[in-house]
């Protein structure tokens, strides 16, 4: 029972983790309803090149919002910060409306620190963990991009199928035994990824939208995600209202003594 309490709690951070601490009004960046891009190659190679470009580079990122988690009708708010230094580490903290903090997380390429403030308890476990919520096929770089909307090495390579209708691509395909979809917008972003596992059951959707301006470069501040794995089902539905990019960070982490490791 704790255990599965434990993972309820912080399946935000488990699956995709993605409060107003400092609400600001947002300047979106209207997706235009007729493609205004510039003239492409037909080469599937510069095409992808292209759409990597508009990636959000950074080394450092911080994005701070609400999440509303339902899970099987069940249906929380909470405020959320994530921080990612990248291709290193994923810092997450959730709190309740209160400002006390439930729960924190610390995900790196290697390994899986989670700790429940309210019920000192935690999980400490290899990255692969967090396979038995999504699909073996998920690395850390995966799901790095899943958080900031940047597109995803394994979805556009040479091996994905890449088609092109008035500016406005979609790139598939399979991955293993994972197929996946991923539709770039106008702007040339990601407007929806779609990864589906059938046999295993799974299957994953996130929406990208309400794409803003962090110094030069966009950010998708609203990502709704719908998740299934069996009879489960998870939906969250994030707004940031604040995104840094390139700030100096901390991931603080500790487990103190009276935090209880559980399996």
């Amino acid at each position: 029972m704790r255990k599965s309490t434990l993972q309820n709690s912080l399946l935000v951070l488990l699956l995709l983790s993605t409060v107003l601490a400092c609400k600001t009004k947002k300047t979106i960046v209207k997706t235009p309803d007729v493609a205004v891009v510039p003239e492409v190659n037909r080469k599937k190679a510069e095409n992808l090149v292209l759409l990597k470009r508009k990636d959000i580079p950074f080394n450092t990122l911080s994005m701070k919002g609400k999440v509303s988690l339902d899970m099987n009708g069940n249906v929380n708010n909470v405020n959320i910060t994530i921080r990612i230094q990248k291709d290193q580490k994923i810092w997450a903290s959730i709190t309740a409306i209160a400002g006390i903090e439930v729960a924190r997380a610390l995900i790196t390429p290697d390994s899986v620190l989670l700790r429940n403030n309210l019920q000192s308890l935690a999980v400490k476990k290899p990255f692969s963990y967090l396979n038995s919520f999504t699909n073996k096929q998920v690395t850390f770089k995966m799901l790095q991009s899943i958080l900031t909307g940047n597109t995803i090495a394994e979805f556009t390579n040479d091996q994905a199928e890449l088609n092109s209708n008035a500016g406005v691509f979609t790139a598939s395909g399979t991955q293993g035994e994972l197929a996946f979809r991923v539709l770039f917008n106008t702007l040339l972003k990601t407007g929806e990824l779609n990864m589906n596992e059938v046999r295993a059951a799974k299957a994953l959707k996130v929406v990208y939208s309400d794409y803003q301006q962090v110094t030069d470069a966009l950010f998708p501040s609203v990502i709704k995600i719908n998740s299934v794995s069996g009879t489960k089902k998870t939906n969250l539905a994030f707004d940031f209202s604040k995104i840094e990019r390139n700030v100096q960070l901390d991931y603080p982490f500790t487990l103190p003594k009276r935090f209880e490791i559980i399996n």
